[in-house]
């Protein structure tokens, strides 16, 4: 998973026009966190509940694996939820809140959220496996001079540590 993170962070990177290697010192030493997710079938009488209320994940990138049955949605520029239902084996890709930070918004971090699924499938379990790519706890944030512009303007953030970052965010969501 570090591999296949590494990969797609070297296209951002040359997005950005970075050097295709750019992240690589930064995340070679992440704490970077492969979880199961396990949603219940849910009952006929839980229709139209969310399974997970909308969020944006905290680290650099989120790999998710796997999911079979349907529920993932994103939040789109026009604030409309749109239902993501990738092909079997395919891996999707959200931005987090390191990388928007980093960029100065110029890559959002992705809103997205788990909903019930249609009546039929209620009966069934729903599994996830997401892979959250983090920095190296010592990594230094700092807004990217290349993504400063007219459309992003300076926002004025002080560099942070990824750690400190994540901390900070944590205790935002009364998880520290």
């Amino acid at each position: 998973f570090d591999r296949t993170g590494a990969v797609i962070l070297s296209r951002i990177a040359t997005y950005l026009g970075l050097p295709e290697h750019w992240f690589d010192p930064a995340i070679d030493e992440g704490n970077s966190v492969l979880r199961l997710l396990h949603y219940p079938p849910v009952d006929d009488a839980e229709g139209g509940a969310i399974r997970a209320g909308a969020h944006e994940d905290i680290n650099l990138i989120t790999l998710l694996l796997g999911a079979e049955e349907a529920g993932l949605e994103v939040l789109d520029r026009d604030g409309q939820w749109l239902a993501i239902n990738p092909p079997a084996g395919s891996v999707v890709c959200n931005i987090g809140d390191m990388l928007q930070r980093l960029t100065n918004h110029v890559l959002p971090s992705t809103t997205h959220r788990v909903v019930n699924p249609a009546p039929e499938r209620r009966g069934f379990a729903r599994y996830s496996t997401p892979f959250f790519l983090h920095f190296n706890p010592d990594y230094e944030i700092r807004t990217l001079p290349g993504c400063i512009d007219a459309a992003h303007p300076d926002r004025g953030l002080a560099p942070i540590t990824a750690d400190e970052f994540l901390k900070e965010r944590l205790r935002e969501i009364k998880l520290l």
